[in-house]
């Protein structure tokens, strides 16, 4: 089963928890064995699995990341003028991996499944593929 979701970002950089939308495609899917493929089809956009108990992880996540990969740099050469995003993402990666067991996803007491946008705002998709196993 695939599915495709939808989301409207509201900054330039955010990571947004989609667990629950994840959790009820599998739901959907009626797969209680298997695994929950999420992907962003962004060169701009990633997917991460990190904590969710404490909003400031995203926030000192995102403050790095600024950090490391800085909006202008004299270096950059890429016209459209967002090559931050580009390593921003490579950084996150376009997909993550989760185990399905019992119906529910495999994830860490802590953990939870984000959408990590790093050149919005924007309407952007993720695709969830579940696959039986």
């Amino acid at each position: 089963m695939l599915t495709t979701e939808t989301l409207h970002t509201s900054r330039r950089d955010e990571m947004i928890d989609i667990t629950r939308q994840v959790q009820a495609a599998v739901k959907r899917s009626g797969v209680t064995d298997g695994i929950a493929v999420i992907y962003s089809p962004h060169t701009t956009a990633g997917i991460t699995i990190q904590e969710n108990a404490d909003p400031d992880v995203r926030h000192d996540v995102l403050f790095r990341l600024d950090e490391v990969y800085p909006w202008q740099h004299p270096g950059y050469r890429h016209m459209e003028g967002n090559t931050a995003s580009h390593l921003k993402t490579i950084t996150a990666g376009a997909s993550q991996t989760v185990i399905i067991s019992g119906g529910k996803l495999l994830l860490g007491r802590w953990q939870g499944i984000y959408f990590c946008e790093f050149d919005g705002p924007r309407t952007r998709t993720y695709m969830i593929k579940i696959i039986a196993g």
